[in-house]
C-alpha cells in the first residue's frame, strides 16, 4: 500500500478495459516509471504557507525518499457527468486512473430519502482494488452527508468517525485513521464545506477542535473546500496545518477555481500533488479530482 513518492504513475494501464465499457474483471490501478500528462504536478519544491501550483509547470519531487501514501479527493456529483448521464462505471474508471491508496469522495450519495449510494458497493468491490469504509448510518448510503472514504483492499483501518459540522445546510465530515507497517498512522478527514465563508470557517474550527496538537500533526484534511479565494478562509487551520491547492478543479470543462484542497499537519511530508485531468475526468463530474503523495516527515 505504501510506495516511494519518487515513483510516478500512468493515468491508466493500457491493457485495462474501462469499467464503463465492460463488466467482469477487477480493474486495479497500476504505477510505472512515467507520469501521464493527465496529471498536473507540483511538489514541495515550493513551500509557501498557502501553496499554489502553476498548471503550466512541472517541478521535480524534492521530498525525502520515503514510503508514501497516495490519497485523492473527488467530488463526483452523484455520478452525473457533464453530459447529464449518471454513469457509476465512468466515475470508477477515473478513480482507477488515479491509482490512490485512499480516496475521499464528496456527493457520493443522493440527497433525497435514505440517500442511496451513487456508486453501488458491489461495483466498487468488483471493478476496483478499493473497499468502502463503514461510515454510513444505514445500509444504502456510502457515507455521511455524501462524504465517503475508499481504501485499498487490505488496508488497516484503525478508526472511523462521523463529524457533525455547524451550518445553515446539513454538512458533515468523516474521519478514517489508516495504520502503517511501522506502527504509525495517518488520519484522513474528508470534507465538503459550506457555500458561505463564515460557515466554512466555523466548520474548519470544529474540525480543528476535534484533534489535539499531536493528532493534527499526522492528519490530512482534503475535499471540496468550496473556497474561491487563494489565501482567505483557512485561518482556523493556519497554525497547525499547511494548506495546499494542487490546481484549478472547477468547472471541469474549463477549470477556473481550485475549490478542492488539501491541508496536512506538520508531522507529514508532501512529496507531490496534482490535479487529474484525463479526458474521462473532464466529463465524469463538474469537479476534477486531486491527489497527493503523503509520508511521515523525517524526525
Amino acid at each position: 500500500m505504501f510506495r516511494s513518492p519518487a515513483g510516478s504513475k500512468v493515468a491508466q494501464s493500457p491493457e485495462r478495459v474501462p469499467v464503463s465499457q465492460r463488466s467482469g474483471a477487477i480493474a486495479a490501478g497500476s504505477r510505472s516509471g512515467r507520469r501521464s500528462s493527465a496529471h498536473r504536478l507540483f511538489s514541495t519544491a515550493r513551500k509557501p504557507t498557502f501553496a499554489r501550483m502553476s498548471l503550466a509547470a512541472t517541478f521535480p519531487v524534492s521530498a525525502p525518499q520515503m514510503h508514501a501514501l497516495r490519497v485523492a479527493s473527488y467530488n463526483i456529483r452523484k455520478a452525473v457527468g457533464l453530459d447529464w448521464k449518471r454513469d457509476a462505471g465512468r466515475v470508477l474508471d477515473v478513480i482507477n486512473e488515479i491509482d490512490a491508496d485512499a480516496v475521499v469522495l464528496q456527493e457520493a450519495d443522493r440527497r433525497l430519502g435514505d440517500r442511496p449510494a451513487a456508486l453501488p458497493r458491489m461495483l466498487i468491490e468488483r471493478e476496483t482494488d478499493l473497499v468502502v469504509v463503514d461510515l454510513a448510518r444505514n445500509g444504502v448510503s456510502l457515507g455521511w452527508h455524501g462524504n465517503a472514504v475508499l481504501v485499498r483492499r487490505g488496508t488497516a483501518v484503525m478508526a472511523s468517525e462521523r463529524i457533525t459540522l455547524p451550518g445553515l445546510e446539513p454538512r458533515g465530515a468523516v474521519m478514517v485513521r489508516i495504520g502503517q507497517p511501522d506502527g504509525r498512522a495517518i488520519t484522513l478527514v474528508g470534507v465538503h464545506l459550506a457555500l458561505l465563508r463564515r460557515w466554512r470557517r466555523r466548520q474548519l474550527e470544529a474540525i480543528g477542535a476535534r484533534f489535539c496538537e499531536d493528532e493534527s500533526a499526522r492528519t490530512v484534511i482534503l475535499g471540496d473546500f468550496n473556497e474561491w479565494s487563494e489565501d482567505r478562509g483557512f485561518e482556523p487551520l493556519a497554525d497547525r496545518f499547511r494548506i495546499v491547492a494542487p490546481g484549478k478543479t472547477f468547472h471541469a470543462s474549463r477549470p477556473r477555481a481550485g475549490l478542492d484542497r488539501i491541508a496536512h499537519g506538520r508531522g507529514l511530508a508532501l512529496a507531490a500533488a496534482g490535479v487529474h485531468e484525463s479526458p474521462r475526468a473532464r466529463i465524469s463530474s463538474d469537479h476534477l479530482p486531486i491527489w497527493a503523495d503523503m509520508a511521515h516527515a523525517p524526525d
